[in-house]
């Protein structure tokens, strides 16, 4: 299904010409402004721009879907507006399951502007890990929309009669002590940190796996320090200098000071966020609940670094909350 937010966002771009005009109007970084537009092509099966370093030239296909989108977006605000009015009446309650670091950084947001206030749903709210999300959404559990994420194909296994909308990308950071020296502006290879201290997962997990053939492809051979799943643990003790982490943009919204935060070339890791619902309970005030979430992930995304970057497929990794 095609996310209106995307819809929004692609009036911007070919009205702007540029993914750059667009992300700035908005309030995005040009990198989520990118990840949009390519969902959005995924999503319709059509190409919507021709690229260029400075511009995106919409296609006819997108002349087009930008007119339709004017009407259907239209159509989302008066409904909206009659729930509303039909606020007693009109209400739903949701049960979500939300991981850790986006009931920490995104979810309040929501809930905290006026326009949570017009949807008119109850929200029942389970903080869990994506697994035990996913158990939630099974027959009889209690939950109806599980926002979880996921690296690549693996870890997570879900029943098919479950549909999936993606919410957003969170890059995932290289993040060094202050005291070892670094600028977050400094051009750093990943060989660069080979045999320094590092903060990682625990071993013996897909994730390592996925970590450490990433590291040997890349001729980063780090001397383990300390394991943590606690992306918050990993951070403080990067602070007080025991070593490097890897950690995503989402946890470093709330960075301690003590800390440098690199964008590393050679490194494209990312955790890709998304909803799974349960098809008869996606109500149109469910499924702009979802775009809520989406616009408000992505104004968050990019945000907790210097700069931005297109992370490709088959280079991406998952950590604990």
């Amino acid at each position: 299904m095609v996310n209106l937010l995307h819809l929004r966002t692609l009036m911007e771009v070919t009205r702007l010409g540029s993914f750059a005009a667009a992300a700035a109007r908005l309030g995005y970084t040009a990198s989520a402004v990118s990840q949009q537009m390519a969902a959005l092509e995924r999503d319709t099966g059509v190409e919507l721009f021709h690229r260029s370093a400075r511009s995106a030239v919409p296609t006819d296909a997108a002349q087009t879907m930008t007119r339709h989108a004017s009407k259907v977006l239209t159509d989302v605000e008066a409904l909206l507006a009659a729930a509303s009015r039909n606020e007693d009446s009109g209400r739903q309650e949701l049960r979500l399951g939300i991981f850790p670091s986006l009931a920490t950084y995104v979810l309040p947001g929501i809930l905290a502007s006026p326009r949570w206030k017009k949807l008119g749903i109850d929200l029942r709210v389970h903080v869990a890990e994506p697994g035990q999300a996913i158990q939630g959404l099974r027959a009889g559990g209690e939950l109806d929309v599980a926002l979880v994420y996921q690296v690549g194909q693996s870890g997570l296994a879900w029943p098919h009669s479950l549909e999936r909308q993606w919410i957003g990308d969170d890059d995932f950071r290289v993040v060094l002590p202050a005291g070892w020296g670094f600028r977050e502006d400094a051009d750093v290879a990943a060989s660069h940190l080979s045999d320094m201290p590092w903060i990682v997962h625990h071993p013996g997990t897909a994730d390592a796996l996925v970590i450490e053939r990433l590291f040997a492809s890349c001729n980063l051979h780090p001397r383990v320090v300390a394991y943590s799943d606690d992306f918050h643990a990993s951070l403080e003790l990067a602070a007080a200098g025991l070593g490097a982490a890897l950690v995503p943009e989402l946890a470093l919204r709330k960075r301690p000071p003590g800390v440098v935060v690199l964008d590393v070339p050679d490194i494209r890791l990312a955790r890709n966020v998304f909803a799974l619902l349960i098809n008869e309970k996606r109500t149109p005030q469910v499924q702009l609940f979802t775009e809520m979430l989406g616009d408000a992930f992505g104004r968050t995304a990019g945000t907790a670094s210097p700069g931005t970057r297109t992370v490709p497929e088959g280079a991406r990794h998952k950590q604990r909350g």
